[in-house]
């Protein structure tokens, strides 16, 4: 089912994307071959046989706006620029996106040939007498399939993206997964399920108390309530895969499982570690300060969550369904 949702979503995201290059194309929201009139303010002539110019393209906000049609603020668009100038008068131009950059650039930069640059043609240009300045018509690149070219490298960029966490698992997981058995084998599983008992089996009395999915959610939770992100999702695999076993009914979760999920989700945490290790490499003066409103706010998630999954367990719909696949 999550797959037939998923591929929704990317053949929805797909036609909006080609619906709004199509109303950009017949709008010209970028105006494809439509000069501008831009001033050139000269910082370095050329020298000897060279025919580049580097300076700023300058143009009012009122006429930046006028010709791109949005509600740009500011007095003036300064842009640098390099340019090279053949001896009609013609030539091209290219520049680097910077943060100065207006956000109509920008977006015209992410999709150009080449990327976060815009290039173009200068049609005409007319120096003034002391080759300080000039006036310029200047012509960008032809600008198309914005949001199509945006998709696709989103979806290309979280691709990488994915494959970068499934790798950075692999050593999380085989870390954890020998840790838990070196845990099991020694017997501090079984103590510490026998000193949870009372908890878990109130939270999990369909589970067995000496059945190994106790052991694997009380890892993972320890893990969570360290703050050690990543390090809990290994147990949490292990834990759903060995419910998965006591399920009769293959493909719907069954109440430990949602109470399971409820708890990790809710992110009980005793030291929020990740978040700390955050505020500490922005410049933190004080990165465990959050430590009090981080336990506050994950007790009452977690509270809330598990009130919610008690109540909705008991409703007479998911009561018969329980009791159908129990037979």
């Amino acid at each position: 089912m999550l797959n037939y949702v998923w591929i929704s979503l990317i053949a929805i995201g797909i036609l909006a994307a080609v619906g709004n290059d199509i109303k950009d194309e017949s709008a010209n929201t970028y105006r494809n071959g439509q000069p501008i009139s831009i001033k050139f303010e000269i910082h370095a002539a050329p020298t000897g046989q060279s025919s580049t110019w580097k300076g700023d393209f300058v143009v009012t906000i009122d006429e930046f706006n006028k010709f791109y049609g949005v509600n740009a603020s500011g007095s003036e668009v300064r842009q640098t620029v390099t340019m090279n100038i053949g001896e009609l008068g013609e030539g091209t131009f290219f520049f680097s996106t910077t943060e100065g950059t207006p956000a109509r650039w920008k977006e015209m930069a992410k999709s150009a040939s080449a990327r976060d640059k815009l290039t173009g043609g200068i049609k005409s240009i007319t120096f003034s007498e002391n080759k300080k300045s000039a006036v310029a018509q200047v012509v960008f690149e032809p600008i198309r399939f914005v949001k199509i070219k945006a998709v696709t490298q989103a979806a290309l960029d979280y691709a990488n993206t994915a494959v970068e966490i499934s790798l950075g698992l692999i050593g999380i997981m085989a870390l954890w997964l020998g840790i838990m058995k070196i845990a099991e084998e020694a017997g501090l599983i079984k103590v510490l399920t026998k000193m949870l008992t009372p908890l878990t089996r109130r939270l999990f009395p369909d589970v067995p108390s000496d059945h190994p999915a106790i052991g694997a959610m009380i890892m993972n939770i320890a893990a969570n309530m360290l703050g050690l992100s990543n390090a809990a999702t290994p147990m949490g695999l292990k834990a759903m895969e060995e419910l998965n076993k006591l399920n009769t009914k293959l493909g719907t979760a069954t109440n430990a499982m949602c109470t399971f999920l409820v708890i990790n989700t809710s992110g009980l945490t005793l030291i929020p570690a990740t978040a700390i290790a955050v505020r500490a490499a922005a410049g933190s003066a004080n990165p465990a300060l959050i430590i009090g409103t981080a336990i506050f706010g994950a007790a009452c998630a977690t509270t809330a969550g598990l009130i919610a999954v008690k109540i909705l367990q008991r409703l007479p719909r998911f009561k018969k369904d329980l009791e159908t696949a129990n037979g």
